[in-house]
């Protein structure tokens, strides 16, 4: 590792990030390549198999809008469960709601807890910190499966990577059934679906996938600028609500003031923008 990282994360375009000082982690886990180092403009990078994760300067338009926002809407979140995410920063977010009783936070990959737990500790202390996280080493493919898991969760966050190797069962129709199977009445699921400008079809495929399973299903947006490329696409799905309901958005303000919460990026006016979707996205939502 030189002192510049290089991804190539889209065909014919690339971003380069220059480290400040030695890589503090790089290593091969049982799953996958982990890269942990300071970067000059963007703090603290992790990287699993030369794609960026996370970066501590703008996690936060990732973290926040895949929890705070379903959350608030929902009213009522008790039981959570994350898939992936083993750098702890949406189980942080998660927990900061005070009416959530159990975050499991359902990771492959251990050896990315162990070492966001020594190094990420700026997006994740207060996680690890909270008697209410269980974190699970296990397949969320497998974990959702589970009798335990059934008609369960309130919120269930897919931070999956892209669908790939072995994520690629993430994307497909028995993990969505497994997914419908363990929503609890009234509960949404969230999903990351990537950069639209650089990948269209996994919007517009993912959204088709979505509709043949569940009931509700739609797309909001959010900014992070370390995945490059523009807009963030988050779907949602839920067996028996609809999130982005206007007629919920009057009582946003109150709860958010109320919940205390404090945020980088998340407020009840981004909330409301994060469903008004530019034309070309519109129409990769109605392929």
């Amino acid at each position: 590792m030189t002192n510049t990282f290089l991804e190539k994360l889209h065909p014919g375009f690339s971003q380069t990030i220059e480290l400040a000082g030695a890589p503090i982690i790089e290593e091969k886990s049982q799953f996958q390549h982990i890269r942990i180092f300071d970067s000059v403009r963007n703090g603290r990078v992790l990287v699993l198999d030369d794609i960026v994760q996370l970066t501590t300067r703008d996690e936060c338009g990732y973290s926040e809008m895949l929890t705070h926002l379903p959350m608030l809407e929902h009213g009522n979140v008790k039981q959570v469960m994350i898939a992936g995410g083993g750098d702890m920063a949406i189980a942080e977010e998660a927990l900061k709601h005070r009416g959530v009783e159990v975050v499991f936070n359902v990771e492959i990959d251990e050896r990315v807890v162990d070492l966001s737990r020594r190094h990420l500790g700026d997006v994740n202390a207060g996680a690890f910190a909270d008697p209410r996280l269980k974190v699970q080493i296990e397949d969320a493919f497998v974990f959702l499966a589970d009798k335990a898991s059934r008609h369960r969760f309130d919120l269930i966050i897919a931070d999956r990577p892209d669908p790939v190797g072995p994520a690629e069962v993430l994307f497909g129709d028995t993990f969505y059934e497994r997914v419908r199977d363990a929503l609890a009445p009234g509960g949404f699921a969230v999903f990351q679906n990537g950069v639209p400008f650089f990948q269209p079809e996994e919007l517009t495929d993912t959204l088709r996938q979505m509709k043949k399973t569940f009931r509700y299903s739609g797309v909001y947006l959010a900014v992070v600028p370390s995945y490059i490329g523009g807009f963030m696409a988050l779907t949602w799905v839920s067996n028996d609500a609809v999130l982005g309901d206007p007629s919920k958005w009057q009582a946003l303000d109150t709860a958010f003031a109320a919940s205390r919460i404090a945020t980088d990026y998340y407020t009840p006016a981004m909330h409301r923008a994060a469903f008004a979707l530019p034309a070309w996205i519109e129409r990769l939502v109605r392929a």
